[in-house]
């Protein structure tokens, strides 16, 4: 599995129904997009929870990463490149994913948590105490999917949950409301830890 995301961050005065009217209209085409797990349509508005800025933020888990070099390099982030520009695309190694109690459900809230691996920590010690959080919250109520990733080179982990209505207020993070879910992989994504 492998975690991708690039958020675009708007002007503080940006008409955030251009999104909203842009994910309507485009967000079933990766419905089918073969090896795609899911991607969550997350935008984030200045003033609502606790954010600074307008973004839009867009959550991916490939199941292979043919499938994520086939969405770079194909049509679907072209046209993000030619509407807003190249977005830096961050990308982590998926090191665990679980579906939780509303995996049924529609998603319409996802937080994001990204924390530094210490220098002089243990990394696989970090990594395990960062996996038995991940499964404690898979079981949280609310919880569509939760995913956990790391960036080797700069010892940084994403935790991403999607949530069936909002995040606890106690759930660290930025908080983003989902607009569309595409998730036609789903089930190719292997739960628990991915080695």
């Amino acid at each position: 599995m492998l975690v991708m995301q690039y958020r675009i961050t708007l002007p503080a005065d940006y008409d955030m129904r251009i999104i909203r009217d842009r994910v309507e209209a485009k967000g079933p085409l990766p419905d089918d997009f073969s090896g795609l797990g899911l991607k969550a349509y997350g935008i984030r508005e200045r003033g609502v929870d606790g954010s600074p800025v307008h973004q839009y933020v867009p959550f991916y888990l490939w199941t292979a990463p043919e499938a994520m070099n086939r969405f770079l390099w194909g049509p679907g982030f072209q046209g993000i490149v030619r509407d807003f520009g190249r977005p830096a695309v961050e990308h982590w190694q998926g090191l665990a994913f679980e579906r939780g109690p509303a995996a049924g459900t529609v998603p319409r809230a996802a937080t994001r948590h990204a924390t530094p691996v210490p220098a002089a920590a243990d990394p696989a010690s970090v990594v395990e105490d960062a996996l038995a959080r991940l499964a404690e919250r898979a079981r949280t109520d609310g919880v569509h999917a939760t995913a956990l990733g790391i960036d080797p080179r700069g010892w940084e982990l994403i935790h991403f949950t999607l949530w069936e209505d909002c995040a606890p207020p106690s759930e660290p993070g930025d908080r983003y409301h989902v607009l569309h879910l595409s998730a036609p992989d789903l089930s190719a994504l292997p739960r628990g830890r991915q080695w």
